[in-house]
């Protein structure tokens, strides 16, 4: 009998028979590995776990652990989802319906409006198809077959992916049961394999994205195979939904989103506060690392877009408008500006590095679709810094600013994971310039011994990037911080440096943010503290709580004392009970409660409770203001 050669991800080798699938290769390992695996790699393709292999080969086999797997089991999932709502709206299409993060979806086009109700109907019908225990088949059938099978079951949308499929393309369906599915695969052994699932929700998506194209209707879910995980990240959605920050930015009265001006955030008074105060760190610490702050324009002439290359691959999310019969561009990015600011004065080597900072106000139209509170917005405010260097100082450099962002994050208790993106499909530059910036950012990450992913294809048009991914106190991550090392821009502008000998030479550009919009970021703090910020970011440090209106001028003074030692203090003067005010207090997340009655008055005390203490007891006014002074202050680096 022919034998293969299968070389697992280990190094190790051994013989099988041709025609043996990954499935009975995993079961000669381990018993616990074949029952737990979902999908595997064979020779870089992720195949099913049924799939004859017969030739040599590297393998690899994926749990549920995994990303493959978890993306192959969701897809899956996917699948009977669609099932479930053929049988139950019979005429209903087909879209697509893909694995994401957390979950999957599938896009219908049905003369039915689903609604949150048609949902359990939907995840009964979705068990009944588990019970059955359906296998999932692939079938390779022939572009000509594929389209003749699609226009007879009526599947429109199939048949417009079929015919955009490259004409070298292997076509292949799935089929569990009497139903199927156009798909690449690859799927599970059986409906029966998928365990625990969990519709959560609608929403409409145009085909393909395309405003021009239908609206269709979209079911989210997700799918695990044990009922405890299930149960763990349903738990984990119900608190993401308590700290939603579009919620809680109402109801501290931080942020709103007008009608008037959808994408375009406007920040309250307690907003500005916070705000502020990041801002203020923010330029604490850069002073002390070497930075000097500028400001450019928002709108500049187009010619400075074309030439920085923006126009050419992002003028679809710019914003333009005409001046005296020149056409200039709302700022997408703020490294123009920068550019700029460095050429309008002759620079020595002895000058560099040179580190200009920006908080800069930057446009980018975004389709209203994505639009999301702080998250996703159409103006945001980038803080921005664009280091210009010698070739020799780059490695140092790029280690200066992961630690300026190891120490910001550090800051605020985050911690975070790191991705280095390369050249992507639209890019500037010569593969050469690309291989050797990215060469210098992994040796950068190497010497600071930081784990790092690399992603593939998914860096900025004019360099590669690190991107710093943050995770809260849920276990969510957020990408803010970026890293871009950029050898084009200077090439671009003309920029040039006099060197030790006299002549003229190009820097190197590291383009950097680490809160990554301020926007963003206080939309992020919001939801990891829950509203709850430390007393330092609170808009409200202190709110004074007079148990009736004789304790009035007592509380007027109290305010003045905390207000004259830089705290930011409220006093509740409403004739209401004292219980009521210290709910109210609590829902505003006031880190500390001054509770004043008769007895306060008569000894000049203050009675103190702390958010999450609870009553802490009666203290004099001023010890409470020396403790609270101290502990309010800014964080302080060792810089």
């Amino acid at each position: 009998m022919f034998e293969i050669v299968i070389t697992l991800k280990d190094g190790t080798q051994a013989k099988y028979p041709s025609g043996s699938t990954p499935l009975q290769i995993a079961e000669t390992l381990s018993k616990r590995l074949a029952k737990e695996a979902v999908v595997a790699r064979f020779n870089g393709k992720i195949v099913d776990m049924d799939k004859p292999l017969h030739e040599d080969g590297s393998l690899e086999i994926f749990t549920f652990d995994t990303e493959e797997g978890k993306h192959c089991y969701r897809h899956s999932a996917s699948h009977i989802l669609a099932q479930a709502v053929q049988r139950l709206y019979p005429g209903t299409r087909l879209g697509i319906g893909p694995a994401i993060e957390d979950g999957y979806y599938y896009d219908f086009d049905s003369e039915h409006k689903f609604s949150p109700e048609d949902l359990e109907k939907i995840e009964k019908e979705m068990d009944k198809i588990i019970k059955e225990n359906e296998k999932f088949t692939r079938k390779e059938i022939s572009r000509e077959d594929a389209i003749k099978l699609f226009k007879e079951r009526g599947e429109d949308y199939k048949i417009e992916l079929i015919n955009d499929l490259p004409d070298d393309a292997v076509i292949s369906i799935y089929e569990h049961g009497d139903w199927l599915d156009l798909c690449a695969g690859p799927h599970v052994a059986t409906t029966g394999d998928i365990k625990a699932i969990k519709l959560l929700s609608l929403a409409g998506a145009y085909w393909r994205g395309s405003e021009k194209n239908p609206m269709l209707q979209r079911i989210y879910g997700t799918a695990f195979p044990k009922k405890k995980d299930l149960d763990g990240y349903l738990a984990l959605i119900e608190e993401a939904k308590k700290r939603d920050h579009r919620r809680l930015g109402a109801q501290l009265g931080l942020f709103s989103i007008q009608e008037e001006g959808p994408g375009f955030p406007f920040f309250h008074p307690k907003g500005m506060v916070l705000r502020n105060q990041l801002e203020d760190f923010w330029r604490k610490e850069h002073k002390k690392w070497g930075y000097q702050e500028i400001k450019s324009p928002i709108i500049l002439n187009k010619v400075l877009w074309e030439k920085s290359g923006h126009w050419e691959h992002y003028r679809e999310n710019m914003y333009y408008t005409n001046i005296d019969e020149n056409n200039f561009c709302v700022k997408p990015m703020n490294c123009p500006g920068a550019m700029l600011v460095y050429k309008s004065e002759q620079h020595s080597y002895r000058e560099f590095p040179i580190r200009l900072a920006e908080m800069g106000l930057v446009h980018r139209h975004e389709k209203s679709g994505v639009l999301h509170g702080l998250m996703r917005v159409r103006a945001f405010t980038q803080d921005d810094a664009h280091i210009f260097m010698l070739p020799s100082q780059i490695t140092s450099e790029i280690k200066n600013v992961i630690d300026l962002v190891d120490y910001f994050y550090e800051t605020f208790g985050f911690e975070y994971s790191v991705e280095l993106s390369t050249k992507p499909e639209k890019a500037m530059g010569s593969d050469e310039i690309w291989d050797k910036a990215i060469c210098s950012l992994k040796q950068a990450l190497e010497e600071k011994r930081i784990n790092y992913k690399v992603n593939e294809g998914d860096g900025a048009f004019y360099g590669p990037k690190i991107d710093f991914h943050l995770r809260d106190s849920i276990g969510r991550t957020w990408q803010c911080g970026t890293i871009q090392l950029d050898f084009l821009m200077p090439e671009k502008f003309d920029l040039y440096y006099i060197g030790e000998d006299g002549g003229k030479h190009r820097p190197v550009v590291i383009h950097r943010v680490v809160f990554g919009s301020i926007e963003r970021f206080i939309g992020i703090l919001i939801e990891h503290y829950a509203g709850a910020f430390p007393l330092w970011l609170a808009p409200v440090q202190v709110k004074i709580l007079p148990i009736s209106e004789t304790h009035g001028d007592y509380a007027a003074m109290v305010l003045k004392k905390l207000d004259n030692n830089g705290l930011r203090a409220e006093v509740d003067y409403r004739n209401e009970k004292i219980g009521y005010k210290i709910r109210e207090a609590q829902m505003q997340k006031v880190p500390y409660m001054l509770v004043i009655g008769d007895k306060e008055v008569e000894n000049r005390e203050v009675s103190v409770r702390k958010r999450g203490a609870g009553d802490l007891g009666a203290q004099t006014l001023d010890d409470f203001v020396n403790e609270i002074v101290k502990e309010s202050q800014m964080p302080k680096s060792t810089k």
